[in-house]
C-alpha cells in the first residue's frame, strides 16, 4: 500500500503543477493577438499541458486516491477525509472548467480578460491548501 500512496501523492504534484500552470497561460494568453504565431503557440502548450499532463495526473490522482479508501487503509467516517473528497471534486470541477476555457481559446473564443484568469489562477490554490491541512492536521 505504500506504493500506492507513493503513485498517489506524485499523481497529484503532477496534477496540481498542471492546475497551477495552465491558467498563467491563460493570463497571457488573453492578451495575445488572435491568429498570431504567440497565440498558436500557446494553444499548443495549452493543449499538451491539458491532455499529455494534468488529465492523466488527474484521473491516476483518483484511481489511486480510491484505491487506498476501498482498500480500508482509510477511516471512512474520519471527517478529514470527507472535506478533502469535496475539495477534491471542486478541484475536479475547476479541472474542467481548464478543460472548457483551453477549447474557447483553440477556437479563438476567449472572452474572459486577462484578470479574471489572474484570480482563476488562485482557486486551485486555496483549494489545495484546505485540501493539505484536512491530510496533514486531520482536525475532525
Amino acid at each position: 500500500m505504500e506504493w500506492v500512496k507513493a503513485l498517489h501523492v506524485i499523481s497529484v504534484i503532477a496534477w496540481m503543477a498542471g492546475m497551477l500552470y495552465l491558467p498563467r497561460l491563460f493570463v497571457y494568453h488573453a492578451v495575445t493577438e488572435t491568429g498570431s504565431q504567440q497565440s498558436e503557440t500557446f494553444k499548443i502548450m495549452e493543449r499538451r499541458l491539458l491532455r499529455g499532463i494534468m488529465t492523466p495526473a488527474m484521473i491516476a490522482s483518483w484511481v489511486f486516491g480510491l484505491w487506498m479508501i476501498f482498500a480500508g487503509t482509510v477511516d471512512t467516517g474520519a471527517g478529514w477525509l470527507h472535506l478533502k473528497l469535496g475539495m477534491v471534486v471542486l478541484l475536479t470541477a475547476c479541472h474542467g472548467m481548464l478543460a472548457r476555457y483551453t477549447r474557447k481559446f483553440a477556437q479563438d473564443n476567449n472572452t474572459r480578460p486577462q484578470k479574471f484568469f489572474r484570480y482563476l489562477n488562485e482557486v486551485p490554490t486555496v483549494l489545495m491548501i484546505v485540501i493539505v491541512i484536512a491530510v496533514i492536521v486531520k482536525p475532525f
